[in-house]
């Protein structure tokens, strides 16, 4: 862990009490988020020392719980956010994602690019509204918040 940059995560797991189990397809997906993310990333807490860190993900009352530790386990900060401002994007980025899936077995692939050019722009604006909620709290590139809301997407993946 030595290599790994202070403003990075290194280990991120998402509650399994929040999540559930789902389809093979779905838990690819998560594992792959998770890869992706741990690859690259900039998170890192304002006036703290530095990381690398680690980050749990659950859902605790309907809220989303960001819970950060030291990469070694050291207990830093848990943020609770609401979901409320979430809600229409995550309703609106699954509905297209079901249209997505469909298109991929029966649409040309004009169609299918257009409607991945709209879960794209939806998955942007979660990133964007992701970074607005954790100003001052978190520190993280756009990138970043883009595969951290596939993670929070997750938490809401039922089989």
């Amino acid at each position: 862990m030595s290599s790994a940059s202070p403003k990075s995560l290194v280990a991120i797991t998402l509650d399994e009490l929040s999540i559930g189990r789902s389809t093979p397809e779905k838990e690819h997906e998560r594992m792959v988020a998770i890869y992706d993310l741990i690859e690259s990333n900039l998170f890192a807490l304002p006036d703290h020392a530095g990381g690398p860190y680690a980050l749990t993900i659950a859902m605790i009352e309907n809220k989303l719980s960001l819970d950060i530790r030291m990469a070694e386990g050291d207990a830093l900060i848990t943020h609770v956010l609401s979901l409320t401002p979430f809600r229409r994007v995550l309703r609106d980025y699954f509905m297209i994602c079901e249209s997505y899936y469909a298109a991929i077995r029966t649409s040309s692939p004009t169609q299918i690019e257009a409607i991945d050019m709209g879960r794209r722009g939806l998955h942007d604006e979660a990133a964007r509204l992701l970074i607005e909620r954790l100003e001052g709290k978190v520190e993280m590139d756009f990138n970043t918040a883009r595969r951290l809301f596939t993670l929070i997407a997750a938490l809401h993946w039922k089989g």
